[in-house]
């Protein structure tokens, strides 16, 4: 275990703090907490994206037409930024192809087709019932197999995190349930009717990391989920902090300022400092995993917004299209003007209701014409600084939306752009209503795009050099074999590390070689020769 120089020891009482910059926007959660946790109905297809997080895609285990059962294992992890794929339920394969996705990356991803039928007949399931009995890295493995990834929307490979966690030390867990979005309510609903397995969960995720101290941490707004958490506690060692309702309290970053009131240096990762942040349905899920042996396979997800009927939280199947849910919401299609996949300030708009639910919804937003009105028009930036003052990342908005207008990529690195979250804030008090975090996913993209074409570039440069690099060692090696005396080579020669001054220096001594030859080949080479020469002229 290696700590890093800005590892943090955490041993006074934990307070809540302020966070930099933030806004309050209005709320709009109690229509969808208003019922319980619905189980959703099984859809009769579902559709599982190989990537469903952030990292690299899983692989595909199974064949089309092969017959699978719940819990089933349809695609393996490919690497530690990769987790597997289970079977929400039992069924036939009836394609592996290209379907439009949500989220991460393309919006068209290759997935797994799995054709329900109705019977839900599961795999058998190998329970922990005693988890303090298992090493922490049996339990790191459990989770891996899972298949869980960061449930709170970013999404990154539970056990990946974990595993960086272990090698660099950690002194502070913090289970955020700080869901601070105007719309979303899983989390709240979840900690509300099952608090005793979020904080199992967190339990495992401290055993192990090997944390010493554990905290969940929630806004104070959330009255009924904060009296189930406490019951939930009595007999725990994790603490219970209340923080300030201010978006976006939910960020990694934030959490951890309005926990500890440290602020992570800029380019330096949460673990650096000791601390590592995990979502409440997250927990959940480990707890699912551990105790009761189930992989994650379906997730619960806000369903809310004007045109439906009866929003709710629905736990539903993992591969559940959005039109399915938005059917047993009831929606009004004559007001659906969109949907927006996450909350209404951080989500991204869905181009098709057909796409599947992932690992990593934890909203799906019926929008309105009276919810959310067309944009106003575009203005010219005044500069009135509101924008930096909301800033979580105390960045300079007003100076990133002018590089971005201007194309200005290395500023906008030199500027911090990549420490952006892309909350919103900005662009919710820009009294110019310029969608600033438009700017800057695009800007964000450039940014990607000019550094891959970089790396492409160096890599056919590096191809061409070498390339030409062996046809002048093997024309070198030819001209040797002709040249009396010249050394042998033998097939088991070892390689040499290519080098360039070693290049130039053997294409030189060719060169002085071939003129040496030459030289040997035209000059007269005694007395008869010299008289042959001179009777020729």
């Amino acid at each position: 275990m290696s700590q890093s120089p800005h590892h943090k020891s955490f041993t006074a009482r934990l307070r809540a703090h302020k966070i930099f910059g933030g806004i309050k926007p209005a709320v709009y959660k109690a229509d969808a907490l208003r019922s319980r946790v619905m189980p959703a109905p099984l859809p009769g297809n579902l559709v599982l994206p190989l990537l469903q997080h952030q990292g690299q895609p899983a692989m595909a285990v199974v064949e089309v037409g092969q017959a699978v059962l719940k819990y089933q294992v349809l695609a393996m992890g490919n690497g530690p930024l990769s987790v597997p794929v289970h079977a929400p339920t039992s069924g036939v394969i009836t394609a592996i192809a290209d379907s439009a996705v949500p989220g991460f990356g393309a919006q068209v991803q290759r997935c797994i087709h799995l054709q329900a039928d109705g019977l839900d007949t599961a795999a058998e399931l190998q329970p922990c019932l005693d988890y303090r009995a298992l090493s922490h890295l049996q339990l790191l493995a459990l989770i891996d197999a899972a298949g869980i990834c960061g449930l709170g929307g970013a999404g990154f490979p539970t056990a990946e995190k974990l595993r960086v966690s272990i090698e660099q030390g950690v002194e502070l867990l913090i289970i955020n349930a700080a869901e601070c979005e105007p719309y979303i309510s899983a989390d709240e609903s979840l900690i509300r009717e099952r608090a005793d397995r979020v904080v199992s969960g967190a339990e495992i995720l401290q055993s192990v990391c090997l944390a010493k101290r554990c905290v969940i941490a929630i806004e104070k707004d959330k009255a009924d989920a904060i009296e189930a958490l406490s019951t939930a506690l009595q007999d725990s060692s994790i603490e219970l902090l209340v923080l300030n309702s201010k978006f976006p309290t939910g960020g990694e970053r934030q959490i951890i300022q309005a926990v500890t009131g440290f602020e992570v240096p800029r380019g330096l990762l949460p673990v650096d400092a000791g601390i590592l942040v995990q979502n409440a349905g997250t927990a959940y899920a480990v707890h699912n995993a551990i105790v009761e042996g189930k992989p994650c396979i379906s997730r619960i997800t806000t369903l809310t917004g004007s045109p439906l009927q009866t929003p709710k939280n629905f736990e539903a199947l993992i591969g559940t299209p959005v039109s399915f849910l938005f059917e047993m919401c009831g929606i009004d299609k004559s007001q659906h003007t969109g949907t927006i996949m996450g909350g209404s300030l951080m989500g991204i708009e869905l181009d098709s209701d057909e796409v599947p639910l992932i690992k990593t919804t934890n909203c799906l937003l019926a929008k309105s014409t009276g919810e959310f009105p067309d944009p106003a028009p575009e203005q010219a930036c005044i500069r009135c600084g509101y924008c930096a003052d909301v800033c979580p990342a105390r960045l300079l908005p007003q100076q990133l939306y002018a590089f971005s207008r201007s194309e200005d990529l290395d500023q906008l690195e030199e500027h911090g752009l990549a420490d952006c979250i892309e909350c919103g804030a900005c662009a919710y008090v820009c009294p110019s209503h310029i969608p600033l975090v438009q700017y800057y996913r695009a800007s964000k993209q450039a940014i990607a795009e000019r550094d891959r074409q970089f790396q492409t570039s160096k890599q056919w440069q590096s191809r061409f050099q070498f390339h030409q690099y062996r046809l002048k060692k093997e024309t070198t090696k030819a001209l040797d074999k002709k040249l009396p005396g010249a050394e042998k080579t033998t097939a088991n020669e070892p390689a040499q590390p290519f080098s360039r001054d070693q290049a130039r220096d053997e294409i030189a001594a060719a060169v002085r070689r071939v003129a040496a030859r030459h030289s040997n080949r035209t000059a007269p080479s005694s007395a008869k020769d010299k008289a042959k020469d001179k009777d020729r002229h």
